[in-house]
């Protein structure tokens, strides 16, 4: 991953865009991370699997079979 200042990024856009097709860039502001430049390839793939994430977590009431069995708790009165 590459990393470069808001201020090298204005410098030479060219790069930053370069960068980006071998891998996320982090752009910082003031030495924090701010943006991150992706290609859209990759910004495509990561789109695609929260769709398929969402798919895959979403569920029918009739998915899955829960009979849990009940817990047997003895609860003791302490003694004075």
């Amino acid at each position: 991953m590459t990393t470069m200042s808001a201020r090298e990024f204005n410098r030479d856009v060219s790069a930053a865009k370069r960068a980006a097709t071998h891998g996320p860039v982090v752009i910082t502001d003031r030495g924090a991370d701010a943006f991150v430049l992706l290609s859209i390839e990759e910004y495509r793939r990561l789109r695609a699997d929260s769709q398929d994430l969402v798919t895959r977590l979403s569920m029918e009431d009739d998915d899955i079979d829960f009979d849990p069995t009940p817990l047997g708790v003895e609860l003791k009165v302490p003694t004075l």
